[in-house]
């Protein structure tokens, strides 16, 4: 196994550690971009958040790092609607970024699942 095969679980939970501590340190980032269909919005962002960091922290162990990288899957395909929604509606959130940005988030999601599927779920135990 090469070295940056290695490292890629650290190098996805400290990404996902880093991005769920976000959500408590200033939440309103992420309120802000929750589709108004979906209820209590502070609570899902601060589940969503926990289970960043819970997840980060699961693929940094290799006993725990198959089941966290499952976990991280299912959580980045659930806050997808969030990035649909933000690209959809460019223009409320220019403040963010430009469209083609929001735009371009929606496949950068998808880039970040097949690269949690391959480091953790799909990556050889022993070297």
């Amino acid at each position: 196994m090469k070295p940056i095969d290695r490292a890629q679980p650290y190098i996805i939970g400290v990404l996902f550690i880093v991005a769920g501590s976000i959500h408590f340190v200033n939440p309103k980032i992420y309120e802000a971009i929750m589709p108004p269909y979906l209820p209590a919005h502070r609570a899902l962002v601060a589940i969503s958040g926990f289970f960043e960091i819970l997840g980060g922290i699961g693929t940094m162990i290799p006993q725990t790092r198959k089941a966290a990288g499952i976990g991280l899957i299912a959580l980045l395909v659930a806050v997808f609607p969030a990035n649909l929604y933000m690209a959809t509606d460019a223009a409320k959130f220019s403040s963010f970024a430009p469209a083609w940005a929001l735009w371009a988030r929606l496949p950068i999601q998808l880039f970040l699942i097949v690269w949690v599927y391959n480091a953790t779920v799909a990556a050889p135990k022993k070297p």
